[in-house]
């Protein structure tokens, strides 16, 4: 298959720049996949598709204020995104500037403290070692994507994360959970829907970019991730699973594959996988040509996909992290 398979037109103005308010006055599409049909619904409807013995599985990662500006000697300031932190005050780091960087160079980050770049790696990142180790709860600013364009601000560091993230280590939020409030789980737990959680801390991998021809050339970048035992225990007696976003999607198939509770996942789901533990999916609408889009297609069908997006594209729903929500049955 090629990635141009993935690809749909996609006017500007539905890539969703700001969130619903409240959290779940979003749109809700619901996908029969067997009848290959689809209905219109407002979030809150969700409720009407789950039943008694249903367990919703949740990612529970917590996205960290990761984005800080650092400035060059000159006084040129450049946006870093700390991926992950390899040791005590070093950490991988995209870096956008459009002039040239190389190992060696210094930034100021506050007064008085510094960073340099310290390597590169093969994939294309910095290493950035810290004289002191960056405060990102004060410094930071929450990772919003590329397509948002605008800067983030006090309330994307509340609204970029799901009620319910509990452990920091993503560098994105698990999008298909922002529609929830506290509220609205309670009153699941009320008419039986189990509810457990999962660890994915997003990374690159769920993100990159596909910029092969054959989608089988694309290497997914490694995320760790974490099953709980009182998730093991509860997935064993469940009449349905229903995956809360891509990422718990990923995690549940990969323990599938490999009964390890914790580790690194690299699945890349296509079509043609043959999915052993989800039943249903929850999740959001996703960038053309992406691995989320392969995911989703391969979760449903191509058609499918193909049909109900350009469905949501006349009905003008809203894309992306910030945007609507699709139920897959």
């Amino acid at each position: 298959m090629k990635t141009g398979d993935f690809d749909f037109a996609l006017p500007k103005e539905l890539i969703a720049q700001t969130p619903a308010t409240p959290r779940d006055a979003s749109r809700l599409m619901v996908v029969h996949r067997a009848e290959r049909r689809w209905e219109h619904r407002c979030f809150p409807e969700l409720d009407a598709h789950l039943q008694p013995g249903d367990l919703l599985v949740l990612n529970d990662t917590k996205v960290m204020p990761a984005r800080i500006s650092i400035w060059r000697q000159t006084g040129g300031r450049i946006d870093a995104l700390l991926v992950r932190r390899t040791t005590d005050r070093t950490w991988e780091a995209l870096l956008d500037t459009p002039r040239k960087l190389q190992v060696g160079d210094r930034f100021k980050v506050e007064e008085r403290s510094w960073t340099r770049i310290v390597s590169r790696t093969a994939d294309g990142k910095w290493i950035l070692e810290f004289d002191v180790e960056p405060d990102l709860a004060r410094l930071g600013r929450a990772p919003l994507p590329p397509y948002i364009k605008r800067e983030a601000d006090a309330g994307d560091l509340g609204r970029y994360q799901t009620v319910y993230a509990a452990k920091d280590g993503a560098i994105a939020a698990p999008t298909a959970g922002l529609h929830f409030t506290p509220e609205h789980l309670g009153r699941l737990r009320g008419r039986g829907i189990a509810i457990a959680s999962v660890t994915l801390h997003v990374g690159i991998g769920t993100f990159k970019p596909v910029k092969v021809e054959n989608i089988s050339d694309h290497v997914m970048e490694p995320e760790w991730y974490d099953v709980p035992a009182a998730t093991t225990s509860a997935l064993e007696g469940a009449k349905r699973v229903v995956a809360v976003g891509t990422t718990a999607c990923r995690t549940l198939e990969a323990y599938a594959r490999t009964r390890e509770s914790s580790g690194w996942t690299s699945l890349f789901i296509t079509p043609g996988f043959e999915f052993r533990r989800v039943g249903a999916l929850l999740t959001n609408f996703h960038v053309p040509r992406s691995t989320l889009m392969m995911l989703v297609s391969a979760f449903a069908g191509m058609e499918t996909i193909k049909q109900c997006y350009a469905d949501a594209v006349r009905e003008r729903y809203r894309f992306f992290s910030y945007g609507d929500a699709m139920l897959l049955v």
